[in-house]
């Protein structure tokens, strides 16, 4: 399982970031809790249409969870359409992910 929290730096305990497609990195993690890559977003800056072209990256990085503050509607459609989960959570990137790993392996 590959899950992706949008931060507002590079660092496992950095606080997630309130908008997904306009974070400036994406923390790519498994479900060991383990730090896989960090992605700067080349969508933090520019013009509409974010949401489809951040879903769209992470899908191609086989994404299966997204984290963000907030995740906008385009986006959230985008995500869903792709089949990959995503959850509004704020807190930090490590307190936040062992929460969602811990719904997720809980879940039927």
């Amino acid at each position: 399982m590959k899950i992706a929290i949008a931060t507002i730096n590079k660092n496992e305990n950095a606080e997630i970031s309130s908008l997904a497609g306009r974070t400036p990195y994406f923390l790519i993690f498994n479900e060991k809790e383990e730090l896989l890559e960090v992605i700067s977003n080349p969508f933090a800056i520019g013009g509409g249409g974010v949401g489809f072209a951040v879903a769209k990256m992470l899908g191609d990085k086989d994404i299966e969870i997204v984290i963000a503050g907030t995740i906008g509607e385009n986006m959230a459609n985008a995500l869903k359409e792709k089949g990959i989960k995503f959850f509004q959570k704020q807190g930090t990137a490590k307190e936040v992910l062992a929460e969602v790993i811990h719904l997720q392996t809980r879940q039927p």
